[in-house]
C-alpha cells in the first residue's frame, strides 16, 4: 500500500468510507482559466505513481488521468474565467470554485481533503497533492483537462504558444505579451505583469 493511500485511509472510519480530494490548477498563470477538480476514488484503488501533477511528465499524466477516471466513483470540475479572477481576486475565486466543485458531487462522502485552501467543512492539507492519493489524483485530472483547454486556445492564438507555456509567465509568453499585448477574456488583467504591460503601452501615447 502506498503512503498516499495510507494517508487517505487515516481519515476513513470504515474501509469503504468515501474521501473527496480537491485541488486546483492554473492559479499562478497569466492567461487562461483556473480549473478545480473534486474527485472521489474507489476506496480500494491505489497507485504509487500518483503524485503532485507538476512532478509528473505530460505523457504520464495523461495515462494516469484515464486510469484515475476509470477508478473514480464521481468527479466534478469547476472552471473560473480570467474575468471572474479579475473581478473577485484569485484567492476568493479559487475558494468559490472549490466550494462549487464539492457542491456538484452527488454521492455521500466521509471527509473532504483540500490542497492547502481552508474551505469550510473540509480538511486543508499543506502540500496535499504530494501527500494524499485523492488530492494527487484530483491535481492530475485538473492539470490534464486544463492543458487540453490551453491547447485549444493555442490553436486560436498561435502567437502566444499556449500549448507550451499553458498560460504561465515564461520568457516566450512575456515576449508575446510585449509584442502583441494581452487578449481580452484570455489574460488576467489584474495580474502585475499584465498591468505593467498595459501601463507601459498607455504611457507610450
Amino acid at each position: 500500500m502506498s503512503e498516499k493511500k495510507q494517508f487517505d485511509d487515516f481519515y476513513r472510519k470504515n474501509n469503504d468510507d468515501l474521501i473527496v480530494g480537491v485541488d486546483e490548477v492554473g492559479r499562478g498563470c497569466l492567461a487562461g482559466p483556473l480549473f478545480v477538480c473534486a474527485l472521489i476514488l474507489n476506496p480500494n484503488y491505489d497507485n504509487p505513481e500518483i503524485d503532485d501533477s507538476k512532478k509528473i511528465s505530460k505523457k504520464k499524466r495523461e495515462k494516469l488521468k484515464d486510469e484515475i477516471l476509470s477508478n473514480c466513483i464521481e468527479y466534478s470540475i469547476s472552471i473560473v474565467t480570467p474575468e471572474q479572477i479579475d473581478s473577485a481576486n484569485i484567492y476568493l475565486a479559487t475558494l468559490s470554485a472549490m466550494k462549487d466543485a464539492i457542491k456538484k458531487l452527488t454521492v455521500s462522502y466521509k471527509e473532504v481533503l483540500v490542497d492547502y485552501m481552508p474551505v469550510d467543512g473540509t480538511i486543508p492539507i499543506t502540500h496535499g497533492d504530494a501527500k494524499s492519493l485523492s488530492i494527487g489524483a484530483a491535481s492530475i485530472v485538473a492539470k490534464v483537462l486544463r492543458d487540453e483547454f490551453m491547447n485549444e486556445l493555442s490553436e486560436k492564438y498561435p502567437n502566444y504558444n499556449f500549448s507550451k507555456n499553458v498560460g504561465y509567465g515564461t520568457k516566450d509568453h512575456l515576449g508575446a505579451l510585449e509584442k502583441f499585448g494581452p487578449i481580452e477574456g484570455v489574460h488576467r488583467y489584474s495580474y502585475k505583469p499584465i498591468k505593467d504591460i498595459l501601463f507601459k503601452k498607455i504611457t507610450l501615447f
